[in-house]
């Protein structure tokens, strides 16, 4: 793997080659399958590099941070403070605080190396000794011990007396990789994971060979012994008795009037024929869903433009000035009303960025247990829309006040079933979500998770769902159901990204490339895909709902297109559907506009209206 990652820099130099500075890139109907698949690779490079920088920028200020803490303690004081931080960002395997002179063994330390590793990471240890003690910081290049990446850091006191030096692992990018791997089906997918699966073509449910990441496009996964169906009327306890006799099966799975059935001697589609003598709706596939991450004067909201001081956010987050975001922030910074559930992986609950920003979740795939990201990508989704704004940590989401409920329905693998992701929509309408990001996607048209997405629909809920990483033009669910907003990602120079999934259904674009967020232990990772732009949609719903509650979720959604930056071809195409979102546009159309309603535009924490608009609903409606 780190030999892997020692080529990221090497190769980044190439992406500037294929498409030099105001050239177009070609029509994604004309990329062969081995130049989209070098792309997505460059993609995925120029993630690994970014993240690396993410990671150093990030170590580097906790570090001084804690050089300043220590100043003023005690050699005991100091070891609680070492340890504290140690434990906060476990990848710091190593923190020694360091009298000047003092030789390093003889330093207070936290953690500690592997003894593999420690021959390897000695001589970078003493040099940063050597230039801490002569006043200087110091950082390494990548070492490469024992299969891991890791790097020497060394931060001096002001005065010049002590310093601190630490040796970080930098497993986080094996993480970013094996991740960003299946995210933009670099590697053709089933890989891994406790499922049955087989792969079929979305359209004829025909079986299909996944070889090479380029079969993933249009084809959709399945259990094998697993069929989803919906009964026109509830089948009696005798009825159900006798399926499960006929099928050999188990325990069946329950939501609503729809079954899932599993059978211990037939297949899928076996069982789909034989469903056909009951009185049903339908019949279908159990399918799998994966991953889809200076002040200056503005004279349209004629309002100082506010720049946070979270510390990546500057020289890492160009995002968020792309789609006028920071202006935005003069019309509202949201409202702790709106809820936004994120149904994907689950979110790191301790994240420093997000802990706060939470509310409770759930856990589909294991029910007894908190909404943990094991994976990584619900807890960058998440930072997308609410990372704590203006702290000095970090990154910064663009609301600073909605509050996020995770809700994890992918396991470990980044896959999902259609009863998980159908469950989590549900139980996110019912548990008061106003907004639903669905990061994920399928090329299978459900109609049991269609049912989910028309029951949080129909109760006014915003659905915004990523259109897939294939670069294809076949229609990706559940983006492309008429209930959900589709995003498709573009890059820093507002050009389609070449990965970003296209065609009719797509409703609007946002940024997608290298977005910096937050990331498991404290972490902080740079992820590509449609999944990362889908969030920046959810957090202006987000934001439109906080500015004008009383818009219906048909309301926010158009008015969204209706405000985008049109890019492309005049008018809606479909590359970026009606164009790249606008924040501050959005919200200046979306604020009331009776007499008295100007209060509800304030910022501010709570979320509370001002009076006008108060009496106005108590009367009017």
């Amino acid at each position: 793997m780190w030999k892997y990652v020692m080529s990221v820099l090497l190769v980044i130099a190439g992406v500037a080659l294929l498409f030099p500075r105001g050239e177009q890139a070609p029509a994604p109907e004309t990329v062969t399958p081995a130049a989209e698949l070098q792309m997505k690779q460059m993609t995925l490079n120029q993630d690994l590099a970014r993240t690396d920088e993410l990671c150093r920028s990030e170590c580097s200020m906790v570090l001084h941070r804690t050089v300043q803490e220590l100043r003023t303690k005690e050699s005991g004081q100091a070891m609680e403070t070492l340890k504290k931080v140690q434990a906060e960002h476990p990848h710091m395997e190593l923190l020694a605080w360091t009298k000047t002179q003092q030789p390093l063994e003889q330093s207070a330390a936290a953690g500690g190396l592997p003894g593999t590793v420690r021959p390897t990471i000695e001589p970078f240890l003493k040099k940063a000794k050597r230039q801490v003690d002569s006043g200087q910081a110091y950082q390494s290049k990548a070492i490469h011990a024992d299969g891991s990446t890791y790097f020497v850091i060394g931060v001096p006191s002001e005065d010049g007396s002590a310093g601190l030096v630490g040796a970080v692992r930098q497993q986080i990018l094996q993480q970013v990789a094996d991740h960003q791997l299946k995210n933009l089906r670099i590697v053709a997918y089933p890989g891994e994971g406790r499922y049955k699966i087989k792969s079929v073509d979305a359209n004829s449910l025909q079986d299909v060979r996944v070889d090479h990441p380029e079969d993933n496009e249009g084809t959709s996964h399945y259990h094998v012994n697993q069929v989803v169906v919906k009964f026109k009327k509830e089948p009696a306890e005798s009825e159900l008795t006798r399926i499960r006799k006929d099928i050999g099966g188990s325990p069946f799975r329950k939501l609503g009037s729809t079954y899932v059935f599993e059978s211990g001697n037939m297949e899928a589609k076996q069982m789909m024929e034989y469903f056909k003598q009951w009185n049903i709706e339908y019949a279908e596939p159990h399918f799998l869903y994966l991953t889809n991450q200076t002040e200056i004067n503005n004279p349209e909201t004629e309002a100082t433009v506010f720049t946070p001081n979270d510390s990546l956010y500057q020289r890492y987050q160009w995002n968020l000035p792309q789609i006028e975001t920071e202006a935005g922030w003069n019309i509202t910074r949201g409202s702790q009303d709106v809820v936004v559930a994120v149904v994907d992986t689950g979110v790191d609950i301790n994240h420093p960025d997000l802990s706060k920003q939470l509310v409770s979740g759930y856990n589909v795939v294991n029910p007894e247990s908190q909404p943990m990201d094991d994976v990584g990508h619900g807890t960058h989704v998440a930072g997308v829309v609410g990372a704590l704004v203006n702290n000095n940590l970090g990154v910064a989401g663009m609301s600073w006040y909605n509050r996020i409920m995770p809700i994890k329905v992918l396991d470990k693998s980044g896959a999902g079933s259609t009863y998980a992701v159908a469950q989590g929509i549900i139980w996110a309408t019912d548990h008061g979500a106003k907004v639903i990001n669905m990061s994920l996607g399928n090329y299978a048209d459900s109609q049991f998770l269609h049912d989910a997405i028309k029951y949080a629909f129909d109760r006014d809920v915003v659905l915004i769902a990523a259109s897939g990483n294939d670069n294809t033009e076949q229609p990706g669910y559940p983006a492309a159901y008429p209930e959900v907003f589709a995003v498709a990602a573009v890059d820093a120079r507002k050009s389609k990204a070449s990965f970003s999934n296209y065609g009719d259904y797509i409703d609007a674009a946002a940024p997608g490339v290298s977005i910096a967020s937050t990331y498991p232990q404290s972490q902080y990772a740079a992820l590509s895909g449609t999944s990362m732009a889908s969030p920046h949609v959810t957090a202006l719903a987000a934001l439109i709902r906080s500015v004008n509650p009383n818009l219906k979720n048909t309301e926010v959604m158009q008015l969204i297109r209706d405000t985008a930056t049109d890019l492309g071809t005049s008018g809606k195409d479909k590359y970026f559907g009606h164009g790249l979102i606008d924040v501050v546009a959005a919200l200046q159309a979306a604020k009331p506009t009776t007499a008295g309603q100007e209060a509800v535009n304030a910022p501010n924490e709570t979320g509370l209206i001002g009076w006008p608009e108060w009496l106005r609903r108590l009367f009017y409606q």
